[in-house]
């Protein structure tokens, strides 16, 4: 029986696990995987021969879910608080929503630059704020909010739930007129993404 080869050419699909060549022929290049010495598609997606390098790659036709990375600015919804932390609920990165649940952590001592007597001070339970990522351990973000654009976007009366307004450096609420503190974004209120 006479072994014949195949035309090898960029732009054909292939999926995972699907042979590319071997690696005396090429180098194996993004969405690729080496298992004994031949060289196999990670993902699915087309092939690009780069024969002037010898290089072989695949390239996505769906981009990956998004999650969030260490310095993404991320925004999501106060869940819950405890003595030192909020437990963060997150929602975008970016300008982008997401469609899977993400944890984030935000202990007190990652608030402000200055001292932050209690957690309550900083934001309340339903509050939307937006946060930086500092670390990732376990699939937990740990967030800060201590740059001026970072804290909380939008925040709700505890009384009586009506959306708070910033006047100078406290909170009013318009219907009750009760007054609450919050660690606010500079741009508090005008998030309109």
């Amino acid at each position: 029986m006479k072994k014949t080869r195949s035309k090898r050419q960029s732009g054909q699909f292939v999926v995972p696990g699907d042979p590319l060549g071997v690696i005396e022929e090429f180098i194996p290049g993004q969405g690729t995987y080496v298992e004994k010495g031949k060289i196999h598609a990670k993902i699915s997606g087309r092939t690009l021969l780069d024969m002037q390098n010898k290089k072989v790659s695949i390239y996505p036709l769906v981009r990956g879910a998004r999650v969030p990375r260490i310095g993404s600015i991320v925004t999501g919804q106060v869940s819950n608080l405890l003595s030192k932390t909020a437990i963060i609920r997150i929602s975008r990165i970016g300008k982008e929503s997401l469609s899977g649940v993400f944890s984030g952590l935000l202990y007190i001592s990652d608030i402000s630059q200055s001292y932050v007597d209690s957690i309550h001070d900083a934001c309340k339970r339903g509050d939307i704020i937006r946060a930086k990522v500092i670390s990732v351990t376990n699939h937990i973000y740990h967030l800060s909010t201590t740059d001026k654009n970072l804290g909380v976007i939008y925040s709700f009366c505890s009384r009586c739930g009506h959306m708070l307004q910033r006047r100078r450096y406290r909170m009013v609420c318009p219907k009750c007129g009760k007054y609450e503190k919050r660690h606010a974004a500079i741009d508090y209120g005008k998030d309109v993404s």
